[in-house]
């Protein structure tokens, strides 16, 4: 395979494990092209260092390897002559080249429980991607699985804060692990141009600008989101809504908050939102009375999903036998933190005039900078849980819009 649509940091990765290491790290900024060109090293090497043996493809979820590695990945090594044949239903690919063939296990090592999916298995060779997004329990499990002669591992990642165990264990000791450590730029990306890299540069701020554009392990610090800036908000639009959803972050004695989005193209708006707190109004309220202030929310509006805190078990179940359609929201804070950033930078999102409550809470959200690891403050969080709720249901989505119909107020 020729190089010259790679970048010379890329084509190290294509013979990185000719030399003495033992593994290979790539971290930095987004977009930089590390995942990407370190894929198509990995089968390259595989297919070309092994013969009948088995490899592990791994990221923080089984839609993540499939999406980062396997769908920008797979097409190329096809047109190289690569048979890939893929068994969705037992998360596994079989690769030939010639007379070579070898196995790829797909695992997804979001948390505690993730590695026992691994445990057990003889492996060749495996590539972490995302590596900072899993707990150590899975990446040490899967690197522990490497046993067999000549086998090596591959990690990539963005960066996150300095005291990340894996910073302190692999950045850190690369040299001592036996691993190539190389640190990525945009510019090391030879498919991006100034315009597509100002765009990105744009989509970020604060810490997650650091992180993901310069590509630092810094602290978080500060406010959350400190670029929101309430002065410049508009009014709701007045119409041309092509679909509704509400997000609720469900409380008895702390807060309840609950969000009405509405949809015109591919840009939501916040354009309503209810907010109670029992301890200053001196009164819990019952999951039916909940139920009966989001059917107010919504109004005679037909709202396709209802995204709702997953720990709220008697409140999703209330919800459901009034006939709404309900999605358990994925609760990974710094991951719905990092998108939910992203989507406001971006446009995708929108607070309008109005939604007293998330204003409110913009100004006071704020990273926990005692707690030695990237961590929000417990206060002041519940309109951004709603808010984080619902930009984590459309990256993760995939689930249909469908409108029900609901039981009278």
């Amino acid at each position: 395979m020729k190089g010259a649509g790679f970048s010379p940091k890329q084509r190290r990765l294509f013979q990185w494990w000719k030399g003495p290491y033992d593994g290979v790290i790539c971290d930095g900024a987004v977009r930089s092209g590390k995942t990407f060109a370190m894929g198509i090293a990995f089968f390259l090497w595989a297919m070309s260092c092994h013969q009948n043996q088995q490899f592990g493809l791994c990221a923080a979820t089984l839609n993540s390897v499939r999406r980062n590695l396997l769908t920008p990945v797979l097409p190329l090594l096809r047109s190289l002559g690569f048979d890939v044949q893929e068994k969705a239903s037992r998360n596994l690919l079989t690769v030939r080249l010639g007379r070579r063939e070898n196995t790829f296990y797909l695992y997804g090592g979001r948390n505690e429980g993730s590695p026992a999916l691994i445990q057990g298995v003889t492996l060749a060779g495996v590539l972490l991607d995302e590596a900072v997004l899993m707990p150590r329990s899975f990446v040490e499990q899967a690197c522990a699985r490497c046993s067999v002669e000549g086998s090596k591992v591959w990690f990539s990642c963005n960066p996150a804060g300095p005291e990340h165990w894996f910073y302190k264990e692999w950045i850190c000791k690369a040299k001592e692990k036996g691993a190539l450590y190389l640190h990525f730029t945009m510019e090391d990306n030879p498919s991006l141009s100034p315009r597509v890299r100002k765009k990105y540069e744009r989509m970020f701020q604060g810490v997650f600008y650091r992180r993901y554009v310069l590509g630092e392990w810094v602290a978080a610090e500060g406010l959350v989101y400190d670029f929101f800036d309430a002065n410049a908000l508009s009014p709701a639009p007045e119409d041309g809504f092509e679909e509704w959803r509400i997000s609720c972050d469900y409380g008895t004695r702390n807060p309840a908050s609950f969000g009405l989005w509405g949809r015109i193209g591919q840009v939501w708006y916040r354009v309503e939102e209810y907010y109670y707190d029992a301890r200053a109004e001196g009164r819990q309220k019952t999951d039916s009375e909940y139920v009966s202030d989001l059917g107010r929310l919504a109004g005679e509006r037909e709202i396709s999903m209802v995204v709702v805190d997953p720990s709220a078990a008697s409140f999703i179940a209330a919800l459901r036998q009034a006939g709404w359609q309900v999605c358990q929201a994925d609760n990974r804070v710094l991951e719905g933190v990092r998108r939910t950033a992203q989507a406001l930078r971006g446009g995708d999102i929108v607070i309008c005039k109005g939604c007293d409550a998330s204003i409110r809470e913009f100004s006071l959200y704020c990273w926990d900078t005692r707690a030695g690891e990237d961590k929000v403050k417990k206060e002041h969080d519940h309109a951004m849980d709603d808010i984080r709720y619902f930009v984590m249901s459309l990256e993760e989505g995939g689930i249909a819009a469908v409108s029900v119909e609901r039981k009278a107020f």
